[in-house]
């Protein structure tokens, strides 16, 4: 056992003995990896969502200086034909690059460090094998690979931190590629010394043009991952399982931390504020806080054209056509408002939807978070109408129509092109986000079927809320009273035939041509059902 050679199961021990889900599973697939062309694969998560996890799990398994049979025992991979085949059977190289970073004095000297402190590893393991004049460490590994007759498996954690931290220091980004490249592009040499390798990290592998500096890898991402999406985070079965065992309300839990969805996975959670939402039994913010809103804030304020009426759109609740293929996969070459949008969907900021191929806030966690990046002065009105969004939710609850008109109002003189609606969907996008916050206490809700037809809007609340429901209908150059006797009309009592608390019926209407001085084009009616 060694610092990065072999370095045992405690990391694996100390997860299965907190608050643990079942993710055993991505061990079988890399085990089918093994032996076949390109056993090589690069799994891409943000930040919060298992990356290290899964690593230090995968060395526990392979690491042959280790028993860890009893760990893995009534897990599902104890349960799969290959799990004997390869427990504990292969010498393992661990590589946390954030952690050699941070103890780097000098990050330009990072890659040769790197491979001089594994080396040493090598040589105390391997004694007369390894060849001690050698300094690098892929020819290392080849050398003591066609000594041995044995492979390696390589597990590296948080691969691409160097593309984050050194963002614009290309020649030392080319080092470490080239180092990669080393390690798993060699061909021949390649194969007889990698078994399997599995890299994660938070960007899919750096793009040189439209080719991939690591060609080899199979690359699962937040845009597409594939079949691995399981492993992304945490399923609702598996959230609705911890809410049952530690009596929490799996509602509120989906409400803040669900919202990613992938083809063959509709619901998926953020894993670890999930687990901190059970261990503290309390389900609010657990995104770390320092600095988030700051570099959110940098990346939606970048000056593309459309992106801030995207960043808009998404905030009044609707999602924005993106494309994902031009993005460079760092953090430096954008050349559009689409590669902003990707990269935060890789960041964990954004849910992409594969099929519509729309991108959108995915939870109130999240939300939370775009609040805070927008309430400055740069964002003019539209941050000003999120932090009001509290007295404008309080005002409707009091029935205080002219509140609404006159919120409604600014917002819609805003400079935000968006926001200068045209029909009731726009409109719709208005409403939803100058009832912002309303999402703490409410399922908001849009076209909600109301029984005959459908309400533009419907803010359920939560069950430890005592606030009424909402049902909220909104039309265009008609008229406030014809939207609530619409609502009535339909009857509300399909979908809210379980609520049994007080509800209020809100009709909202534009007038494009009203005309007068004191003619309002925003007109409210609210009434209490």
């Amino acid at each position: 056992m060694g610092d990065y050679l072999n370095p045992g199961n405690d990391g694996f021990q100390q997860i299965i003995n907190d608050i643990y889900v079942d993710k055993t599973g991505l061990i079988a697939y890399i085990n089918d990896t093994i032996g076949k062309p390109r056993p090589l694969t690069c799994f891409s998560r943000p930040r919060r969502f298992g990356k290290s996890f899964a690593a230090k799990m995968l060395c526990a398994y392979y690491d042959k200086s280790c028993d860890s049979r009893l760990l893995f025992e009534g897990l599902s991979i104890s349960k799969s034909e290959s799990f004997e085949k390869h427990l504990n059977k292969y010498d393992v190289i661990y590589l946390d690059i954030t952690w050699f970073i941070s103890t780097t004095p000098d990050i330009e000297h990072v890659v040769n460090d790197l491979q001089k402190k594994v080396i040493t590893d090598l040589k105390e393991n391997f004694g007369d094998i390894a060849d001690i004049r050698e300094t690098s460490l892929p020819r290392m590994l080849s050398h003591i690979a066609g000594k041995t007759g044995k492979k390696f498996i390589i597990i590296i954690d948080e691969w691409d931190a160097l593309f984050r931290e050194a963002k614009e220091n290309t020649r030392l980004q080319e080092e470490y590629v080239q180092l990669l490249r080393g390690l798993f592009k060699g061909g021949v040499t390649t194969d007889r010394m990698i078994a399997a390798a599995y890299m994660t990290g938070i960007l899919p592998i750096k793009k040189y043009g439209t080719e991939s500096a690591l060609t080899d890898f199979r690359e699962y991402t937040m845009v597409d991952p594939l079949n691995l999406s399981e492993y992304i985070g945490f399923t609702g079965e598996e959230v609705e399982n911890l809410c049952n065992q530690y009596n929490l309300d799996f509602d509120q839990m989906k409400q803040w931390y669900d919202g990613y969805s992938f083809s063959d996975i509709s619901s998926v959670y953020s894993p670890n504020s999930v687990i901190n939402a059970v261990h503290f039994r309390k389900i609010k913010g657990y995104w770390p806080t320092s600095g988030t809103y700051e570099s959110l804030k940098n990346y939606i304020s970048m000056n593309f054209d459309g992106l801030k009426d995207a960043i808009v759109t998404m905030l009044g609740g609707e999602g924005v056509r993106v494309r994902t293929e031009r993005f460079q996969n760092d953090m430096t070459s954008f050349r559009s408002r689409d590669d902003v949008l990707t990269l935060l969907i890789h960041l964990g900021y954004l849910a992409y939807d594969e099929h519509s191929k729309t991108v959108s806030i995915p939870n109130l966690e999240v939300a939370d978070i775009f609040r805070d990046a927008v309430d400055d002065d740069t964002w003019g009105e539209i941050g000003k109408a999120l932090s009001r969004s509290e007295e404008l939710l309080n005002a409707t609850i009091q029935k205080d129509s002219h509140a609404v008109e006159n919120a409604l109002e600014k917002i819609h003189n805003s400079d935000i092109s968006v926001l200068q609606y045209n029909d009731e969907n726009s409109l719709s996008c208005a409403v939803t986000l100058a009832y912002y916050t309303a999402r703490n206490y409410y399922e908001i809700v849009r076209e909600l079927p109301t029984g005959k037809g459908f309400a533009d809007l419907a803010f359920l609340p939560y069950r430890n809320t005592d606030k009424p429901a909402l049902l909220v209908e909104l039309k265009y150059s008609k008229s406030a009273d014809s939207a609530i006797q619409q609502i009535k009309n339909n009857r509300y009592d399909g979908p809210l035939k379980k609520y049994f608390g007080s509800l209020l019926l809100v009709g909202i209407n534009y007038e494009k041509n009203a005309r007068g001085e004191n003619a309002k084009k925003h007109t409210c009616i609210i009434e209490k059902a």
